[in-house]
Formats: structure tokens, sequence, C-alpha cells
């Protein structure tokens, strides 16, 4: 798996850049996902006690830490989570937000007892998932934890390119607690998605939205395993803009949704659903030097591989 501040833990590289106006904006992306391995040569990892669970590695944070990055360590070891870390964010703006305001945008309101209810259906396709990989030149194993969406009652699942890239294995939670092995059905390295199979059937496929009718203001709830530790946690927040550009290591990310719901390592490859309870992204990157600013990838620019996983054909 490569060492990409991915939700997890890679090397973050802040590269400032100017805004509109002359101002200086947050500039980095950070991982969302914890990594176990060999410590690397610098700098070294900060760590804090972590309470212990079952079924979960130790690990630590790969590579620099940024200050928001930092709170992905749960423990001398941490389990990886992952939101790609993003180096740079270009300029990429909406014209909502280029323009200065959006107009006619009406904003979606729901009671909380309606999103709780909302919640607790999705989690029924959400699942964690366990990363095994080698790294360094003694061949040390890295373990890393993300998250993943059922889209397939037979088994298939959705998540980050970024989660499972050069995994030598994968163990995937289902929400009934049952632990399955995975392997990796396709991927697509230039949307940071991928499809993984496990052998089970009976599951519950979420329901995939229609992230074109996305608007600024909307309010979403982004779902996953945040630091490996804490199952099926919910962050509430609104889309914060849209057909957003990030680099994230030299790969550029196009038309992402940003949004202000909190995201951990571990959340990626996590849904961000509706007020409907409907996928409409695949979280996959969070500021490193802001409060509340993450990335998420358009359920529509996964709709091919997932139809053609569920047909069993090749992923182009």
């Amino acid at each position: 798996m490569s060492l990409i501040s991915n939700t997890g833990s890679d090397p973050m590289r802040p590269e400032p850049y100017p805004a509109a106006g002359g101002a200086d904006l947050p500039d980095s992306i950070s991982p969302v996902w914890v990594t176990s391995g060999p410590e690397p040569a610098t700098p070294p990892p900060q760590t804090v006690a972590r309470p212990g669970g079952p079924g979960r590695r130790g690990g630590r944070l790969r590579g620099f830490l940024s200050p928001l990055v930092a709170v992905a360590v749960i423990s001398g070891l941490v389990a990886s989570g992952t939101t790609y870390a993003v180096a740079t964010a270009t300029a990429g703006q909406s014209t909502a937000s280029a323009s200065g305001g959006a107009t006619g945008i009406a904003l979606t309101s729901v009671t909380s007892g309606s999103l709780a209810s909302i919640v607790a259906k999705t989690t029924a396709s959400v699942v964690t998932i366990n990363v095994s990989s080698t790294a360094g030149s003694f061949g040390g194993q890295v373990a890393e934890v993300g998250s993943g969406i059922i889209v397939g009652s037979n088994g298939v699942i959705l998540t980050n390119d970024h989660v499972v890239n050069g995994a030598t294995s994968i163990e995937v939670t289902l929400p009934n607690g049952q632990t399955v092995a995975g392997t990796v059905y396709g991927v697509s390295s230039t949307t940071d998605l991928a499809i993984v199979k496990v052998n089970a059937t009976g599951l519950t496929a979420a329901t995939l939205g229609n992230s074109s009718t996305l608007q600024v203001g909307q309010t979403v709830v982004a779902i996953g395993d945040p630091l490996g530790e804490f199952v099926d946690s919910a962050t509430a927040g609104i889309v914060s803009g849209l057909d957003r550009t990030i680099t994230v290591e030299n790969e550029t990310l196009t038309g992402l949704i940003q949004t202000d719901a909190s995201v951990n390592p571990g959340n990626s490859g996590g849904p961000l659903i509706d007020t409907s309870g409907n996928v409409v992204g695949v979280v996959t990157a969070s500021s490193s030097n802001a409060q509340g600013i993450s990335f998420v990838i358009p359920i529509s620019a996964a709709s091919s591989m997932v139809a053609a996983a569920l047909a069993g054909q090749p992923i182009a």
C-alpha cells in the first residue's frame, strides 16, 4: 500500500497556494487513516493511550503529522484509518462559491429523529476494512483500517483505492460483526475507488443516490469507523462546495464534494449520505491545516464500476 496520507498515515507536503484576493488559505489536505508498522525515519510519531479493543491491531500514524492529523493517533501503535492525505488543494471552485454566493439554493432541513432513523438504517450497509501490506526495505507488515459500502447483497463492497492499494491481506468486518476475507475485484486509481469482494450473501446493499443534484448548504452525514475503533460513527454537516479539485501525491482528483462533516482516519471509503439515506459520495480526504474541510468522491464516479462488479464483468 502506498504511503499516502490517506485518511490514514502518509507523508503530507503542505504547499501554500495563493487565494483570490491575496489571502492565504489552508492548503494541505490531510490523511484519514492510521497504520501500524515499522517506525518512520522522521518525524517520530506522536502517540496517546487508546482503549484496547477486540480484533484491533496496534499501529502508528506513518509520515509527517500536521496539526489535524495528530488526532488520528490513538495509541503507541495505531490502527490505520483512511481518508486520503492530500498534499495540495488547487483552486477548484464551484460556480456558486466562485461567484461569492449562490442563488436559488434550497437548504435541506431534517429533524433529529428522522436523521437518527436514516443513519441507523444506513449503518447496516457499512463495513470496516482491515488491510495488511508490506512496507519498507525490511518487508515489515503495516496494518491499516478503512471503511466500505456494501453495494451488492452478494458481497460487493465499494471503498477507496488507497485503502486496499498494495494489500497482502484484507479482512472485512460485516455489520453483524462477522469477519470475512476480502479480495480486490477491481480498482480505478484515477478516481481513488475500488471494489472489494467477500464470500457472503444476504447482505444489505446501500441505496445509491444522485450526486449531481447536490446543492451547497444541503445536510449530509458521513458514516464509518474512525480510528478503526468506533464502528458506525456518524458525523453531520453540510455540502460546503462542489466540483472541487485537489492533488494527492501527484494525482489529481476532480469533481469532488466538499463538506464540513467531521472526517477522521478510518473514515476513508465510507459513505456520505443525504437526508433520505441515499449514498451520494465516498469519503476520501481531509484538510490537515484547517477545520471542517473534507472531500468526497461523488457516487456518480462509481456508477460504472459498481454496475460492472454486480454483473460479474471486469472493471475497465
